[in-house]
């Protein structure tokens, strides 16, 4: 008896000592999945956090040779572009109100605007370009000074410490030569020389201007003028502090998309070196303009077209069959005549056939097709002629373009599109600008409403 009552106590003893190592196995247990989930939670926050501020904007969007342009540079300049369009979308509509039809150009912003994708896609190649001009100019030697960066600045912001530049004069007269003696011989001395229409009675030169004053029956009173005059307004000088103050007021509202204060100094960096390597790139390009002077027939099949050709070889007149056979009509009339022409003004398979005859009289062999039909081409002459500031300025912009482009491939461009168009803000719209200017209209009041305050509460001396 006694020894099994010595045993029960201690089998007792052993089942509670083995519950209770359980029973902490399973709270050590828990503790572990505890921590392991809150750990797991803690890691998820830090990588999202991380994500979102330092490994997307350092994800690459494109690559131009080594050079990577991250998501850190392309949202801001994203976001800037929007900004830009919405500016320009307000500014229209108040050219709306005055009578103004700007509807296309509306709905050309609208389109962007609601497309990110196509705002993303033009700011990656402007940042590939600025790279490419980058590495290029430092292939040249060439290079920004601080003195130069100063001053761009400096000018773009309208402050000219040294005095306004004199504007330079614009502009280039030529006379246009005249029609050659074969050209002449060519087109049907009873047509008119050039499709041109001709200044009729009722030109601009005659026609009332707005502004005219109708004749009225009351006569106009007549100002009186004071014998005292009035004193003049003088302008407020624009000091080099109110220089610093506008920049720093744009840094400001530019940090709100994104630029930190580096911005402004390297996009006229960048405007300074593509200015230096554009006087390189295009000192070579003429500043002559090859025009044609030339006739067609148009018709609606190839057949009608080969037929025509025949007949012209056979000797019968091209402004005769112009005339009754053309489907042209606003050229029949003139007996095919399409007066003077340059590059990029017909359409492309026209232009060719029309380049590629060489003498005043040839005749393509072959009917030229287009979209409008099936032309039959001769040439009247040929002429090189100088380009106006514009057209020359146009050509040296496409030589440049047409150049960068170029580098591309030289250069190794690469473009992460899934990156990129990850990475495209639809930000700012019309509802952000719309509540940002409330919001500085709000504290544009409160700052009005503290200054009036501490006026009035101001005790008199």
């Amino acid at each position: 008896m006694s020894n099994e009552s010595g045993k029960k106590p201690q089998s007792s003893h052993k089942k509670h000592v083995a519950r209770l190592q359980r029973e902490k196995q399973q709270t050590r247990l828990i503790l572990y999945t505890f921590f392991g989930i809150l750990g797991a939670v803690i890691l998820l926050l830090v990588y999202g956090w991380l994500d979102a501020t330092y490994l997307k904007l350092n994800k690459t969007v494109a690559k131009v040779g080594d050079a990577k342009i991250t998501v850190r540079d392309f949202e801001p300049r994203v976001r800037l572009q929007r900004q830009n369009f919405i500016n320009q979308f307000i500014q229209y509509q108040q050219y709306q109100q005055f009578g103004l039809d700007v509807s296309s150009q509306l709905q050309s912003i609208q389109y962007q605007l609601d497309n990110p994708e196509a705002i993303g896609e033009n700011v990656i190649n402007v940042l590939i370009d600025e790279e490419i001009i980058r590495q290029e100019a430092a292939k040249r030697g060439i290079t920004a000074s601080e003195e130069e960066i100063n001053e761009a600045l400096q000018n773009g912001f309208g402050y000219f410490p040294n005095g306004t530049p004199t504007p330079l004069p614009t502009g280039t007269s030529f006379a246009t030569p005249e029609l050659p003696a074969e050209a002449l011989k060519i087109l049907t001395p009873t047509l008119p020389p050039t499709s041109t229409p001709e200044a009729t009675a009722t030109s601009i030169d005659e026609t009332p201007q707005a502004t005219e004053i109708p004749a009225t029956s009351t006569p106009l009173a007549t100002p009186t003028v004071d014998a005292t005059p009035l004193p003049s307004a003088t302008p407020t000088p624009y000091t080099e502090d109110m220089f610093e103050k506008r920049i720093s007021d744009v840094n400001k509202n530019l940090s709100q998309i994104g630029f930190d204060e580096t911005f402004f100094r390297n996009f006229f960096e960048i405007q300074i070196l593509e200015k230096k390597l554009r006087e390189q790139v295009i000192t070579d390009i003429p500043a002559m303009e090859t025009q044609v002077r030339a006739r067609h027939i148009l018709v609606a099949d190839e057949q009608a077209a080969r037929d025509i050709i025949k007949r012209l070889q056979n000797g019968e007149d091209f402004a005769e069959l112009a005339i009754t056979l053309s489907t042209d009509t606003a050229s029949a009339v003139q007996g095919g005549d399409l007066g003077w022409f340059g590059k990029g003004q017909m359409v492309a398979d026209f232009e060719t056939a029309t380049f590629a005859l060489e003498k005043s009289g040839d005749i393509t062999i072959e009917p030229v097709k287009s979209s409008f039909g099936y032309h039959i081409i001769q040439l009247v002459a040929k002429r090189e002629i100088p380009m106006s500031p514009e057209q020359f300025q146009q050509a040296q912009t496409t030589e440049f373009k047409t150049w960068l482009e170029g580098l591309r491939e030289e250069y190794g461009v690469e473009i992460y599109d899934e990156v990129w168009k990850q990475n495209t803000p639809n930000e700012p719209n019309f509802i952000t600008a719309a509540t940002q200017a409330a919001v500085e209209e709000l504290t544009a009041q409160a700052e009005q409403i503290a200054t009036f305050q501490a006026v009035t509460l101001t005790p008199i001396p």
